[in-house]
């Protein structure tokens, strides 16, 4: 029924694209609901946004109207008239916006985080975000869950996708708690104490998750906090997870399948499950999603986006999803790094950063890490602690630690102290919390070269000093 007032307002003002910017709860599903009824695009914007990104999304789409939590200002820049009441919780307001041309059938515009602190509108249809939700419910049909807890902002396509389409079509509850009763605190921050109490809460049988907050999750539950005996199914993807961190989360009794997807793929195009699950990959390739390696690069055909916002979409064919990786002997995906981030070393060895960051980060004294080594003898990372007060020589010990379980020409040589946390205000994470590889290295490039120079930093004289 709310869905249907909602509609019934947005049609009256003729809204044919719609950009909202809400806190997750029962209205942003509502609100999308009514968007499906109407055949108009949606364009959710994370609340997380600067006010440059905001306005960028805003004009780039064309978006007529822009629905907000009732009393909320305008966001900074956006020229917005005729406000209205949607009902007692959301309000509409017209755009001053030049209209733009989208593709045919357009449900969906979301946002990628991209590599600059512009992101990049990606033009989707319902056909093609319904038809990998049908994939997903015919993947975990034999856990019959029945309760879906949604962790990560509704805005993400993630778990627009694989939480809210994949339930509703499962015919499964929906919780869907605010982002500070789950934890979040700016874009990269959780309480973990909150994310505890809103699991106990609300009982989920499933639940997505991003691969620090399975850390947070995982560590924990070493240290003795209780998960909720309900879940049965924890989807991890988004970024490169670790068969260590998996091993520990099932050692803890969590109940993790890790998977992978793309955005311009309409999100997920693999994923362990019930019956085929292998840790260390991302799972054999759902129902609808044809993968195949050239030149140890990853192509999937199936679900597709329409195009993207002022440039020209994939070509027709397979989509090139430049991550790197290998299809074993049983169909199960591995994925190794991406092609562009690749770097070699001055022995003329291959390295993936993301694989040894993830190393990195599986190690509970360190939160944040990127990893360079073009050309040089030693690979170098620059990372930040999860307790400030950490000395040099601790973090020394635990990249010891790490360096242990890898192959010579992978190990970290020596390290930086980040000067603070990387964020998504100071241009060094994207959107969704990953980092912004070239603009950490450029920001710290001077104290790198001083590093290869000098040997600062150097692990061995931190240990024995």
């Amino acid at each position: 029924m709310q869905a249907l007032r909602y509609a019934e307002a947005l049609a009256s003002i003729g809204a044919k694209v719609v950009a909202s910017r809400l806190d997750n709860g029962p209205e942003w599903l509502a609100l999308d609901l009514a968007l499906r009824e109407l055949d108009a695009a949606h364009v959710p914007l994370p609340t997380f946004f600067t006010p440059a990104q905001v306005q960028h999304a805003i004009a780039s789409s064309g978006a007529q109207v822009l629905v907000t939590a009732a009393g909320h200002p305008m966001p900074a820049g956006v020229d917005a008239f005729g406000t209205r009441a949607l009902d007692t919780s959301l309000a509409m307001s017209r755009l001053d916006v030049q209209p733009q041309a989208l593709p045919a059938g357009t449900a969906c515009i979301t946002y990628t985080s991209g590599t600059t602190g512009q992101p990049k509108g990606v033009c989707l249809s319902e056909e093609s975000m319904l038809e990998v939700a049908s994939s997903l419910v015919d993947a975990t049909r034999s856990l019959s869950t029945r309760r879906h807890l949604c962790l990560m902002p509704l805005s993400t396509l993630l778990e627009n996708v694989s939480g809210l389409y994949a339930a509703l079509l499962a015919n499964s509850d929906i919780a869907v708690p605010s982002l500070a009763e789950i934890g979040y605190t700016g874009a990269a921050g959780l309480d973990m104490s909150r994310l505890l109490a809103c699991m106990a809460k609300y009982e989920p049988e499933s639940a997505i998750v991003l691969p620090q907050l399975l850390l947070g999750l995982v560590t924990a539950a070493e240290q003795g906090h209780r998960m909720p005996s309900s879940l049965r199914f924890l989807a991890v993807g988004g970024g490169r997870v670790g068969a260590r961190l998996v091993q520990r989360a099932k050692a803890v009794g969590l109940p993790v399948y890790e998977g992978y997807g793309l955005t311009e793929c309409a999100s997920v195009v693999s994923l362990n499950r019930p019956g085929a699950d292998r840790p260390g990959s991302v799972g054999r390739p759902l129902l609808h999603a044809k993968v195949e390696i050239r030149d140890g690069e990853v192509f999937v055909e199936g679900a597709r986006c329409l195009g993207y916002l002022g440039e020209a979409g994939p070509p027709p064919g397979p989509i090139a999803t430049g991550d790197l990786g290998h299809l074993d002997e049983d169909g199960f995906l591995h994925i190794t790094g991406r092609r562009k981030n690749i770097f070699i070393t001055a022995f003329g060895r291959n390295v993936s950063p993301e694989w040894v960051e993830s190393e990195l980060l599986q190690h509970p004294l360190l939160a944040q890490a990127v990893v360079w080594g073009e050309a040089k003898p030693t690979n170098v990372a620059v990372l930040w602690p999860r307790r400030a007060d950490a000395s040099d020589a601790e973090i020394a010990g635990a990249i010891a630690e790490v360096n242990a379980e890898l192959p010579d020409y992978a190990r970290i040589g020596g390290f930086l102290r980040a000067e603070r946390p990387f964020s998504v205000e100071d241009g060094l994470l994207t959107s969704n919390g990953r980092p912004r590889r070239d603009a950490i290295l450029q920001r710290y490039s001077n104290r790198i070269a001083e590093h290869y120079l000098h040997g600062a930093m150097n692990l061995h004289d931190e240990i024995t000093t």
